[in-house]
């Protein structure tokens, strides 16, 4: 299965938020859209960053309160792992586990043209040894 295809059935829609924006504005967005990750972006299409739930509560641990005020910029992971729609999950799932990644940005010419989550892999894997199970079963109830 490839990547364009978890796309197709999630949807494109990818939330953005400039580097310039507050944590506390980032947080906003991450409640309101109930979402893990959000890409940084200067106009929506290109990709600056990635920042996480989880970098806020370490930044907060680290830095105190006073993050809240901060720019993204300040927070967000510059080193952006992405993949193409024609990417295969299983490739991206193994990559995703192995670099202990939850979201990954979808790139195509050169645009920001989807995410997906650790969970939209997984759930993808499941869905296709489902399927296969369900053929097998098929196969030798014949």
């Amino acid at each position: 299965m490839l990547i364009g295809t978890i796309l197709q059935g999630k949807g494109a829609e990818v939330e953005t938020v400039r580097p310039d924006a507050t944590v506390a504005a980032l947080l906003a967005v991450l409640a309101q859209k109930n979402i893990g990750a959000v890409v940084v972006s200067e106009d929506g299409s290109s990709i600056a960053g990635i920042v996480s739930e989880r970098d806020v509560v370490r930044r907060l641990h680290d830095r105190g309160a006073g993050v809240l005020d901060s720019p993204v910029s300040s927070i967000m992971t510059t080193e952006v792992r992405t993949c193409p729609p024609d990417a295969n999950v299983d490739d991206l799932r193994q990559t995703m586990t192995t670099h202990r990644i939850r979201h990954v940005p979808v790139v195509s010419s050169g645009r920001l043209a989807g995410i997906v989550s650790i969970g939209d892999v997984v759930k993808s894997s499941i869905e296709a040894l489902e399927t296969e199970k369900a053929h097998l079963v098929d196969y030798l109830h014949r």
